[in-house]
């Protein structure tokens, strides 16, 4: 019962959602005054010109009564709505009681210029729409609670329905109104009642949940300064501090450094002990770097990582003592404390630069167990530069065509000719040279960018095809690889699909390479996502497998058409004799799901000769070719170095 006094707006409303409806209906005012001001104008305009074509002006005195007066008051009215809407909006003016005065004024001159013309032109035989748009004019586009919507539309439609039905009508001769009539009133009547009610609640569930983000931000504004987990400072009391402690005169800028400190193999530790002890450990830990580093700024940076501002002197005995106690609290899972250390030179006051610095030179040391700390110097700076390079110019490089399309050949073991491409991509950058993928993707992926990159492979590759089909050159379908992130940041199987359209690109001519280590973050779109791209007609590959520690689970739980076996497999084939059978069952397992089976990484004659034998369908490896610029693979085709299949020697 509550909730229906509620929703036809009998409830005690908060001053906030007070403030909302009103400035709603200021700005719907605005759009409403100048409609009507155009409108009115246009009339006005179009009433005179037909008063002097049609030899009127005997009939001015009338016409006057009937149109004129009317258009001028809706016109002054909603001049008058502008001027303080926009006042209001502007922040000119704040006197919301007036605001409510013109509000109503101006719903009630609308509702009064409805009924005068409708009226007039019912008793013409005309529609009635210019009361039907004042009514929807007035009560629908302004938000009014709806027991006094109800109350306006109530009286405005009886008293209107009250003048028609008085009338003679014109169409039928017949005095009063209809049945059909009354039952299209009545229907237009809870019509606008709908639309009201249906407006007011719109409006009051966004007030409330407006109400309650302002709430929230008080909130985090009075927590602004501490952790809401540890209780210690956070980033930007830190940040704040810190800036104001490099810009002292009498800070000691030589003797200073910024530590970054990550407890390495935490989320195991979370996994294994719930959320509840991770946060335990995550407080101790946070009050003991308190603790030791009295004096200093220690702040929580994010997760499990937390960042200090203190001297030098005696930082390094207290970063042992801080490594010893995370060994204390490991339990069962061996966690490491790691702590990178940047050291500013002369007037450095970036704090955002130097926490990233000293990150990065945290993050140098992970997986290595016999290292703590690691200062940032100048051969990470080098490091730490081409990273930052590489994410602020990803879009340039796109864009002046610095990202080249390198092919590497997919060889079938049964002729030995070209089956397929892999399409890769090489950064040829006119500061740093040619960069491989491994100085670049995983950056790419750490920042969110990879996306950029693997649309511009997308249209890069399919622009190829066109313009080989379209010069009859040798083209073989090719495969793109695509990041799980690339599912996450964009509609990448929508930009794939509108590209292959754009450059009418057979769907057999694009593969879909996902790599093992992706499907083992549990991302629910994923396999959506692999039933799309198979349902539109590309065939998806599972990449590196064996690379990972869930193959099996993966080829259980998704469907694809063909398995890449990681080069590993082969990097110990002369040497390990338990690659061979491993190889052998791989590839007859693949044959049982119907899979295609390509091994990666061939670089011998011998191992391509047991590939053959054992079954495998397809190779691919520096045996047949590195990846090369399309231009070069064709040179390769062309000299008979490299030979492609039949069917693609035209595309």
């Amino acid at each position: 019962m509550k909730a229906i006094l509620n929703g036809l707006g009998f409830e005690k409303q908060s001053k906030y959602v007070r403030d909302y409806f009103f400035s709603t209906n200021m700005r719907a005012g605005i759009y409403m005054s100048i409609v009507i001001i155009v409108l009115e104008i246009w009339m006005i305009i179009r009433l005179t010109v037909k008063i002097f074509t049609d030899n009127l002006q005997s009939q001015f005195r009338q016409l006057f009564k009937t149109y004129y007066l009317n258009y001028l008051i809706l016109l002054f009215m909603g001049t008058i709505m502008l001027v303080y809407a926009t006042r209001y909006i502007s922040g000119k003016t704040a006197r919301k009681s007036t605001g409510m005065i013109i509000q109503w004024l101006f719903t009630l001159v609308c509702i009064y210029f409805g009924i005068k013309i409708s009226l007039n032109d019912y008793s013409k035989g005309e529609q009635i729409l210019t009361f039907l748009t004042m009514e929807l004019f007035a009560l629908c586009l302004l938000t009014w609670r709806p027991y006094i919507a109800f109350i306006i539309a109530s009286l405005s439609y009886l008293y209107f329905y009250y003048r028609i039905d008085g009338m003679i009508a014109v169409n039928t001769g017949e005095h009063g109104t209809t049945v059909a009539t009354q039952i299209n009133f009545f229907i237009m009547w809870i019509s606008t009642m709908m639309v009201c009610i249906a407006k007011y609640n719109t409006t009051r569930e966004q007030a409330l949940k407006d109400e309650d983000l302002e709430k929230i931000n008080a909130y985090l504004s009075k927590i602004s300064v501490e952790d809401e987990l540890t209780g210690i400072h956070n980033m930007v009391h830190f940040r704040n501090e810190a800036e104001k402690l490099l810009g002292y005169v009498t800070t000691d800028k030589e003797n200073i450094i910024f530590l970054f400190f990550d407890i390495e193999n935490f989320k195991s530790y979370n996994e294994k002990y719930g959320f509840h002890e991770g946060n335990e450990l995550l407080i101790k830990f946070a009050h003991m770097i308190d603790d030791l580093f009295k004096g200093s700024l220690v702040s929580r940076f994010s997760d499990d990582h937390f960042v200090v501002l203190t001297h030098v002197d005696g930082a390094k005995n207290i970063i042992g003592q801080l490594s010893g106690e995370i060994k204390r609290l490991q339990k069962e899972v061996h966690l490491e404390l790691k702590c990178g250390a940047y050291k500013p030179v002369g007037d450095e006051a970036d704090i955002s630069l130097a926490c990233d610095r000293a990150r990065f030179a945290c993050n140098s040391i992970k997986k290595h167990y016999d290292r703590t700390l690691r200062l940032y110097d100048k051969s990470l700076e080098d490091k730490f530069q081409l990273k930052h390079y590489i994410v602020n110019n990803i879009d340039n490089a796109i864009e002046k065509g610095y990202i080249k399309v390198y092919y590497q050949p997919v060889v079938s073991t049964e002729d030995g000719c070209i089956c397929g491409l892999e399409a890769l991509a090489r950064w040829e950058d006119p500061n740093y040279g040619l960069l491989s993928p491994s100085s670049f993707i995983e950056i790419l992926e750490e920042y969110r960018q990879i996306y950029k990159l693997d649309e511009y492979i997308i249209e890069a590759v399919c622009r190829d095809y066109r313009n080989s089909a379209d010069e009859h050159r040798p083209f073989a379908p090719v495969s793109l690889n695509f990041s799980r992130l690339d599912f996450e940041l964009c509609d990448i199987v929508g930009y794939l699909c509108e590209t292959v359209k754009k450059y009418s690109v057979p769907k057999n001519y694009i593969d879909i390479e996902i790599t093992e280590s992706a499907l083992t973050d549990q991302q629910d779109f994923l396999p959506d996502a692999i039933r799309n791209l198979r349902s539109f007609g590309y065939k998806v590959w599972l990449d590196d497998f064996g690379s990972g520690y869930s193959s099996l689970n993966v080829l259980k739980d998704y469907h694809f058409d063909v398995l890449k076996i990681d080069m590993k497999f082969l990097s110990g084939f002369t040497s390990n004799e338990k690659t061979r059978p491993i190889l052998e069952n791989i590839v007859r397992l693949t044959k049982e799901l119907d899979m295609i089976s390509l091994t990666e990484g061939v670089e011998t004659a011998e191992q391509f000769s047991f590939l053959e034998a054992i079954g495998c369908d397809r190779a691919q490896g520096y045996l047949f070719s590195k990846p090369v610029p399309l231009d070069v693979l064709r040179e390769k085709i062309a000299s008979g170095e490299l030979k492609i299949s039949k069917e693609y020697m035209s595309a």
